[in-house]
């Protein structure tokens, strides 16, 4: 199991660093829209 997670870890190297970017950018966006009301 770890193995397995090991190499596709390995294969996808390129797109797990883009996908940790949209996933921080859309965290941003969610925290962003949450706290717009309070800003109002």
């Amino acid at each position: 199991m770890i193995k397995d997670l090991k190499s596709v870890a390995t294969r996808s190297q390129g797109t797990l660093v883009q996908d940790m970017i949209g996933a921080i950018a859309l965290l941003v966006i969610l925290l962003g829209g949450l706290s717009l009301p309070a800003l109002v």
